[in-house]
């Protein structure tokens, strides 16, 4: 299975997840430099600047057909509300990890997280045949631990000085897994929770 991610629009009830683009910087500055949606993630976007490097790294490991970046709109107001991404896929070993997500402070705690997460698995399983997706998370984020649980995620481990964070220490994160078998059960409960 030699395969690349290829960009795709993701559609469901409440978000769009398009393909990240250098047009949506704005957009992004405006509900992203918020120091607080930082506050626990291993990087930190505080400048339009910080923004721009945001999105060419984005695209330049997109590049690569190895990652899938996204920006995350919300369907009634047609409103840009935050970023996910496809990143480290291993076609050959069916896996992908979902991560870099990122919601603007107006819509936590709303359906968006939970869809934008379903319509993700959805495509990683039901689509590329993922026997495995992975999410890697800051060890001290217990916000986004917590949500990971709730959609159906399994901690497995902790992984010690797995990155260096924002203030050049090393980071611990912890490392969440759904595999396909799963899926189905998963895919129920989160079509109920985004009714």
């Amino acid at each position: 299975m030699n395969q690349q991610l290829q960009p795709v629009t993701l559609s469901g009830k409440y978000v769009k997840l398009v393909p990240l683009d250098r047009a949506h910087h704005a957009a992004l500055c405006e509900i992203g430099l918020d120091e607080e949606l930082w506050r626990f993630t291993t990087n930190e976007i505080t400048t339009p600047e910080e923004m721009h490097l945001y999105i060419e790294s984005a695209l330049k490991d997109q590049s690569t057909g190895a990652s899938l970046p996204f920006t995350i709109i919300e369907q009634n107001s047609n409103k840009l509300v935050g970023s996910s991404r496809y990143h480290s896929f291993n076609a050959s070993n069916r896996r992908i990890v979902i991560g870099h997500t990122w919601i603007g402070r107006d819509w936590q705690r709303t359906v968006v997280n939970t869809e934008t997460k379903y319509l993700m698995l959805k495509y990683a399983f039901d689509i590329l045949q993922c026997l495995r997706v992975e999410f890697i998370v800051n060890s001290i984020n217990e916000k986004s631990r917590r949500a990971l649980l709730r959609i159906g995620a399994t901690q497995e481990a902790i992984l010690r000085n797995y990155v260096i964070g924002k203030s050049n220490e090393p980071c611990d994160v912890a490392l969440f897994s759904i595999i396909n078998a799963e899926w189905p059960r998963i895919k129920v409960d989160l079509e109920q929770k985004s009714q």
